[in-house]
């Protein structure tokens, strides 16, 4: 079901999301880093710090910080990939799935709250 909103209306609600998020203590990433997380939970894997890097239009070292924290964080994990050791493959992890989950339900409660 589309759902129409104005420009307006469109960053209010990521206003209110982004200060719920802020408020709740939860995890906190950069723009880049949540689109890094986005792709790799709803785009099909595998995704390689080679590819996120061309999707994202970024060089691998710019991956590979952002992939650093998140990994701190425990919501990305990276591996060597067995069959071309030059690659990286980035896993998901539980605590990234429920991160995003959560972020989900926080989008979801506030478009509800639109007027």
């Amino acid at each position: 079901m589309p759902v129409e909103l104005s420009a307006s209306q469109a960053l209010g609600l990521w206003h209110q999301v982004a200060l719920d998020q802020v408020k709740t203590g939860a995890t906190d990433l950069t723009m880049r880093q949540m689109a890094i997380l986005l792709h790799i939970y709803l785009v099909p894997p595998p995704h390689t710090v080679r590819g996120l890097a061309a999707t994202l239009g970024v060089t691998k070292p710019v991956i590979t910080r952002a992939l650093d924290t998140m990994g701190e964080m425990g919501i990305v994990d990276r591996v060597r990939d067995d069959v071309d050791r030059r690659n990286v493959i980035i896993k998901r992890t539980l605590a990234g799935a429920l991160f995003l989950e959560k972020f989900g339900d926080l989008v979801i409660d506030q478009g509800r709250r639109l007027p």
